[in-house]
């Protein structure tokens, strides 16, 4: 089992790069990537849904699910450092539970981006609102899908600085909200109602849990959604260059940025603004100007929002189409979808996305008001399930490196075991609560019925390849080799 790990992270496995990729994404595009996906209409929209349903303690629960998502981050890490394939946790679930655990979170991840990508195209929709009423919410959808087109069938450096801008404006714009947001609260600067703003709004209305631990457990089927597309990183493995360097620093950072924003934003607007005015019909960000009476800063802010949501449809199709080229490489997807442009792209998954997402455009032309909830609880449904099969893969993997006597792990999982087997015990929770809340239960309902369709699917539609578990190529190091790198690559300023 260790013949090959002299090989190192000069390999990045069978899969890494083959059919065409290109390894063009550096430390700072993976970076802002998962952060492009992550931080998108799932704060700057969804937490509206999120406040109401939990109120100030909203913050617990994207505290206690910011936890989650960084052990199933490390999870995929450690298996991402061991085996980087541009298949990523599909194929990893391929090797270590079954090829049909690898089909269905393949195809659940790509279809859970789908979904996000649908949402946020939605949420534009909805942005757009603030200065044109009238125009029908479809038309912007079919706008912003078609420029996303445009910026999907690029190579992927191109495609990966612009993501890099997109995510900064929107990191930039949350910073200056939270300093403004401060500085308000502090001195006043002649708001009305500054006498009103503090702390205490925290707890003035109804108290820190209005609605109880109900409230608490009923908000996770909307802040998990939130953090949905975060495991980006591990897809971007087959075009990550080093990734054995790039990919952990990503993991441990980004998680940890997300969580602050999110908690330091929706407290500092809570503190602003009483969560009981926060209802849902516009984002809270815009809101909460407005409530200022900064209506230019809000139209400001309004641009921000689209940006954001540009943002994240970017890295979702990005992340879709990589999958789906993974899926085909193991013989579970359409060989057709291996193939790629002279720049690396391949064209046949992203086009695939596209058009999937002109299905958006009719969901928004028949159901203008009802889509934006529905899909962010599917979109909740998929994420939950990809990652329960993340860590249940990761698991295992644990069990088989135990077994075999296999060589430590680079960048092992914190806390192992207790830690992971809680987050499994969450996610299961999560997935639980799908069902329980009415609102989201038809999402639960027609997640089953998605994977009793990949099961027919798989049984009669996949053959050879892909009923076979991936073979994936160990590329861990000893510890004491690894180390010696690490300082070479210290010394040299990498």
């Amino acid at each position: 089992m260790n013949a090959n790990t002299s090989l190192g992270d000069s390999v990045a496995g069978p899969a890494a790069g083959a059919g065409g990729l290109r390894r063009g994404l550096t430390a700072r595009h993976i970076r802002f990537m998962a952060l492009g996906s992550a931080i998108g209409t799932g704060l700057f929209m969804g937490s509206s849904g999120a406040i109401q349903t939990a109120g100030p303690a909203v913050l617990l629960a994207y505290v206690i699910g910011g936890a989650a998502v960084f052990m199933v981050m490390r999870a995929l890490g450690e298996m991402v450092v061991r085996h980087p394939v541009s298949g990523s946790f599909g194929q990893y679930a391929s090797r270590y539970i079954h090829p049909f655990a690898g089909f269905l979170v393949g195809w659940s991840f790509a279809f859970e981006m789908f979904l996000v990508a649908v949402f946020d195209a939605t949420a534009i929709g909805l942005y757009m609102r603030f200065w044109f009423p009238e125009v029908s919410q479809w038309v912007w959808v079919l706008a912003v899908v078609c420029c996303i087109a445009a910026i999907n069938l690029v190579g992927v450096k191109v495609f990966g600085e612009l993501e890099f801008w997109f995510a900064l404006i929107k990191i930039a714009a949350i910073i200056v909200l939270i300093a403004v947001g401060v500085c308000v609260i502090l001195f006043g600067f002649g708001v009305a109602d500054h006498d009103l703003m503090g702390v205490h709004n925290l707890v003035d209305h109804g108290g820190f849990m209005p609605h109880g631990a109900w409230g608490l457990l009923a908000s996770f089927t909307i802040v998990m959604f939130a953090f949905g597309g975060i495991e980006i990183i591990g897809v971007t493995a087959g075009e990550a260059q080093n990734p054995k360097r790039v990919l952990p620093k990503a993991i441990n950072s980004v998680p940890i940025r997300i969580l602050l924003f999110y908690v330091l934003t929706l407290g500092v607007i809570m503190c602003i603004q009483p969560w009981t005015e926060i209802t849902g019909e516009t984002s809270p960000f815009v809101s909460l100007f407005e409530s200022l009476g900064f209506r230019s800063a809000a139209a400001v802010f309004n641009i921000v929002l689209i940006t954001a949501a540009l943002s994240a449809m970017n890295a979702d199709i990005f992340g879709a189409g990589r999958m789906l080229h993974g899926l085909a490489e193991q013989g579970q997807a359409p060989r057709a979808f291996t193939r790629t442009t002279r720049a690396g792209v391949p064209i046949l998954t992203v086009v695939t996305m596209i058009v999937g997402l002109l299905i958006g455009v009719v969901l928004n032309f028949l159901y203008p008001d009802q889509v934006l909830f529905l899909l962010g609880a599917l979109a909740t449904f998929a994420t939950v399930l990809v990652w329960l099969v993340i860590l249940i893969a990761h698991i295992r993997m644990k069990d088989e490196m135990r077994r075999d006597h296999r060589l430590p792990s680079e960048f092992p999982v914190p806390l192992w075991p207790v830690a992971s087997w809680l987050t499994v015990g969450f996610i299961v929770l999560v997935i639980v609560m799908v069902g329980i809340v009415p609102e989201s239960r038809p999402a639960l309902v027609v997640g089953l019925v998605w994977v009793a369709l990949l099961g027919a699917c798989y049984l009669l539609f996949v053959r050879g390849e892909g009923r076979k578990a991936y073979p994936l190529l160990d590329t861990t190091l000893p510890i004491e080799v690894a180390d010696r790198r690490g300082a070479r690559r210290s010394r040299a300023g990498e």
